[in-house]
């Protein structure tokens, strides 16, 4: 089966409304017409300005996170209805910086995951391994057990139809990054992984590399069989740079 690349740009807490607005006008301008899907994820203030710029282009909007909760008192949380609402298609869900920083667990991604699919969002599924992890032998563990919690209780099905990006922890903003044949290694592993439960699946997910992709190397990180596109952080907040990323993603 073929799948058609995916590039995502994390803007995460970074910009003003005006610079949203210029790198959102500067990436419909330049969108490279090709094989590849663009999603940018702005802050949240940013999303309705963005998606005025954005909607009816190639570019597809996506949100960084999104609360467990479909609506009530959670003051500060935002819900995936409320993100549909203001047009976006995607939405992060299980970033390591939340992870590691929040202490969202397995299971509080799995629920924000599931609520994301229920409002008519496509989630990208976050999983990935620290440094000392790997280190310890630990990270095909680790990063089984988080796949494993997306796919309890029936949910392989459903992460055939969304979306993992696979997030090297040590490689987030240090500049460091995983060979792309050590990236392709754990791909491999958790298109296997979800193979075990649904092969159908497995086939159909777009698993994604989120760890300092770069204009520099994203067309040797593409180029291997199981990593169909990219989560990128730093450099999706340089127009030329991340235009320069889809084009690799799009052969």
């Amino acid at each position: 089966m073929a799948r058609r690349p995916l590039v995502v740009g994390n803007w995460k807490m970074n910009g003003t409304a005006r610079e949203a607005a210029h790198l959102a006008r500067a990436l419909v301008d330049g969108h490279p017409d090709g094989a590849a899907d663009v999603a940018v994820c702005p802050p949240f203030p940013y999303l309705a300005a963005v998606a005025g710029i954005v909607a009816g282009t190639p570019v597809a909007l996506g949100a960084q996170d999104v609360s467990p909760q479909a609506s009530g008192a959670h003051t500060g949380e935002v819900s995936a209805g409320m993100l549909h609402d203001v047009g976006c298609r995607w939405v992060i869900v299980g970033h390591s910086e939340r992870r590691t920083r929040l202490g969202e667990t397995d299971e509080a991604v799995r629920a924000k995951f599931e609520r994301a699919r229920e409002s008519g969002l496509a989630p990208i599924a976050c999983v990935g391994e620290t440094l000392e992890e790997r280190e310890a032998g630990e990270a095909e563990q680790v990063v089984g057990r988080q796949v494993d919690a997306l796919l309890a209780d029936g949910g392989a099905e459903a992460v055939g139809e969304s979306v993992i990006a696979y997030e090297p922890v040590w490689a987030i903003g240090t500049g460091r990054n995983a060979a792309p044949e050590d990236a392709q290694a754990m791909h491999r592993a958790v298109r296997d992984r979800v193979a075990s439960r649904r092969a159908a699946a497995a086939e159909s997910v777009r698993i994604l590399y989120g760890g300092s992709v770069n204009e520099k190397n994203a067309a040797e990180l593409f180029s291997m069989p199981d990593i169909d596109g990219g989560l990128v952080g730093g450099a999706s907040l340089d127009p030329d740079r991340f235009i320069a990323i889809c084009r690799a993603a799009g052969g």
